[in-house]
């Protein structure tokens, strides 16, 4: 049996495979529903913005045997997750204004997403026998913070600029400040928490401290890339 074929067997018998499989199946089929239902209605610029949201959900399942890289199938679900709950119930079904708490807890869950990527980025180049680098757990770990915190401030750069130019409202202002510096701050705040909370249960499981979904997924990234590690 091949290593693709090997592969496809392990996908099989995995729970995370199947769960991710039908709750893609779900969200497509939601927002295709909803896509039908603004275009009769005529609000194409809700009915673009939900394609885009189509692409970036249906990238990997149409992309992914062109990537060298298999991604274990717990993070595809939490991306896909967030994607559905950032953009399309956040922009599409105006959840940002109908509710005040849930920039917070996406700005959050994005410092867990952020710290969990740029944890398994530098934890693969610290493993790799192919890249001359050598780092120690904390520095892994204060890495894959760093690198959440900075992607985070880019992306209320990318806000701000989208707001004075094209006259959006990604910043979403607060009552009694509408420059939206206060929605700024707190966006990064929690940014910050997220991407903390993260960093340490990584540097716990590297340092065999504490199991953790880190430690699994991680453990699961070596195995079905078993070439980036000879």
């Amino acid at each position: 049996m091949g290593e693709n074929d090997a592969s496809a067997a392990d996908t099989g018998h995995d729970p995370a495979a199947r769960i991710h499989r039908w709750i893609s199946l779900i969200i497509v089929t939601i927002i295709g529903i909803d896509f039908v239902f603004v275009v009769v209605e005529g609000q194409w610029l809700s009915a673009a913005l939900i394609l885009i949201i189509a692409g970036i959900l249906l990238a990997p399942a149409l992309f992914g045997d062109r990537v060298s890289v298999t991604v274990p199938y717990e993070f595809q679900l939490v991306i896909l997750l967030f994607v559905f709950a950032a953009l399309f119930l956040g922009e599409v079904r105006s959840y940002y204004d109908r509710f005040w708490w849930w920039d917070i807890v996406l700005h959050t869950a994005s410092g867990f997403l952020l710290g969990i990527f740029g944890f398994l980025l530098v934890y693969v180049l610290n493993e790799n026998r192919r890249v001359e680098l050598s780092m120690r757990p904390r520095f892994v770990a204060l890495f894959a913070f760093l690198f959440a915190v900075a992607a985070g401030a880019l992306w209320e750069i990318f806000e701000f600029t989208m707001d004075q130019v094209f006259d959006t409202n990604m910043q979403k202002p607060m009552l009694g400040d509408p420059s939206g510096l206060t929605d700024t701050m707190w966006d990064l705040v929690v940014d910050m928490l997220g991407a903390a909370a993260i960093s340490l249960l990584g540097w716990s499981a590297m340092q065999g401290r504490r199991r953790s979904f880190i430690g699994a997924w991680i453990a699961k990234f070596i195995a079905r890339n078993p070439r980036l590690f000879h």
